[in-house]
């Protein structure tokens, strides 16, 4: 089997987070969200992978990834011009695939239980796909199942008045028949190629799609509230009778006063000085210097100097911000990378 990685989007509902670089290389738990992605696919047993790119900083994804060796995987990159839909960024990837069964996995969605229990399924299934649903609150915003009797009957895309509570998760279990489907598209009232409708579409002509349903969580990171959610989610399932959900890398320095509440990651090189409470539910990247404050539930990336008397919640801080206030309050931050806050 193959994999495809979808890795473009401008990323409009992370701005400024995404005004220096692709959605998915933001960071969740100190690693970009998409490398989650690969990562499933690698450890389900699928090492030859094409990631689709686009015109969002290209080449921070191939800076990145590479040709996949560091991480164990055979790596092809596909550019998309445009964001035209997900059945068009499949059908630039027909001579990749070529006769093999493969996965599409949406760069910005996290699965808390993997793949490899589907990925088994699905290769000894003989069905032309398949698809994995999971139950949301706000499903008008999904792709969503009318579904009777465990049997799908409908596939709707981000209906008004939706017919269930189950949507269609961005992972998607596909043979070649998928490219004669997506020939036959036209495009959707938002001008894409809509998977949805191709699958309708293969469900109309008779041919076998088949699902399963997600247990534990399924998270996808489009917004910033959703990144914060998957940050909380990782690191509370990094805990274990092994450590007490704090996690420190390479050369950390944890003064005395300081003050640590799980769960915690802090990666290497960062400094958190006396007088510095951080917890629970915080991620924070490599560089870092924290000082007087109080951050709980967020995200402060690689680079960042935090040195004020404050309390910073429900916030993400890309790389190389920096925060020096003189007045002591509580604040929420989404700031892109180099924000300087000195007032």
């Amino acid at each position: 089997m193959k994999g495809i990685i979808l890795h473009g989007g401008h990323g409009t509902r992370l701005r400024p987070l995404t005004h220096t670089g692709p959605k998915q290389l933001l960071k969740i738990a100190n690693k970009p969200m998409s490398q989650y992605v690969l990562e499933d696919l690698r450890d389900a047993g699928i090492k030859d992978i094409a990631i689709i790119i686009g015109d969002v900083y290209p080449e921070k994804v191939k800076e990145f990834y590479g040709n996949g060796e560091k991480f164990d995987v055979n790596l092809k990159y596909v550019y998309q011009d445009n964001p035209k839909g997900i059945a068009h960024a499949i059908s630039l990837c027909k001579d990749f695939i070529g006769n093999d069964k493969f996965i599409v996995y949406l760069g910005d969605n996290i699965l808390r239980t993997g793949l490899s229990s589907f990925v088994d399924e699905f290769k000894n299934s003989s069905c032309d796909a398949k698809i994995l649903l999971s139950e949301v609150e706000n499903p008008s915003q999904f792709g969503v199942v009318d579904i009777k009797e465990n049997k799908i009957l409908k596939i709707i895309e981000k209906p008004k008045n939706p017919p269930s509570n189950f949507a269609v998760i961005g992972v998607y279990f596909l043979t070649s028949e998928i490219f004669k489907i997506i020939s036959e598209l036209k495009p959707s009232w938002r001008g894409e190629l809509e998977i949805t409708e191709a699958l309708q579409l293969l469900m109309n002509k008779g041919l076998n799609i088949e699902h399963d349903y997600v247990t534990g969580w399924w998270k996808d990171t489009g917004t910033p509230k959703d990144i914060l959610h998957a940050n909380e989610l990782i690191l509370d399932s990094m805990k274990d009778d092994d450590n007490d959900g704090i996690f420190l890398g390479k050369n950390c320095i944890i003064e005395t006063g300081s003050k640590i509440i799980p769960p915690v990651i802090i990666d290497e090189n960062s400094i958190i000085k006396s007088s510095t409470t951080i917890g629970p539910n915080v991620s924070i990247g490599k560089n870092s210097h924290l000082e007087k404050c109080t951050i709980k539930n967020s995200i402060i990336m690689d680079d960042c100097i935090v040195n004020a008397p404050i309390k910073i919640i429900d916030s993400i801080i890309a790389d190389g911000t920096e925060i020096k206030k003189n007045t002591s309050d509580e604040s929420i931050y989404l700031l892109g990378e180099r924000s300087h806050v000195n007032f």
